[in-house]
């Protein structure tokens, strides 16, 4: 069965750190362009994060720029979201994507929303 399983959500305060992990099984990552979105109840998926097969390239949101930290470690067969400075509006349920098409496609000038993977998303709460 090919799927993608995140995990590391949970509870964090303001200004802590979190770091997601996207793990795939049934298939290689190596391959793949990766994607890290997030949505809220009633709002569009938002796409925040990317990174390229080979980890060479990565792609931000504005909104997260500089607080997020995109990493894949393809012997793993695993990719990673690191969280830092969390704000209230990180709250969230983050979603791993991967498909097979490059990274210029995917995520250079925006970030598609049609990765043929997507893992079942991790929900993310920030409070005091």
């Amino acid at each position: 069965q090919l799927q993608l399983v995140e995990s590391g959500g949970g509870l964090v305060q303001p200004g802590g750190s979190l770091k997601l992990s996207c793990a795939a099984s049934g298939f290689s990552l190596e391959y793949h362009t990766i994607g890290w979105f997030r949505q809220a109840p009633g709002k569009d998926r938002e796409g925040i994060s990317c990174i390229s097969n080979s980890g060479k390239s990565t792609n931000y949101a504005d909104s997260v720029r500089g607080r997020f930290t995109i990493s894949r470690d393809n012997s793993k067969n695993t990719a990673y979201l690191q969280i830092n400075n969390v704000k209230p509006e990180d709250a969230d349920v983050y979603y791993c994507a991967a498909d097979r098409a490059g990274f210029v496609e995917m995520c250079r000038n925006h970030f598609a929303t049609n990765f043929g993977y997507w893992g079942q998303g991790t929900q993310v709460t920030v409070s005091s």
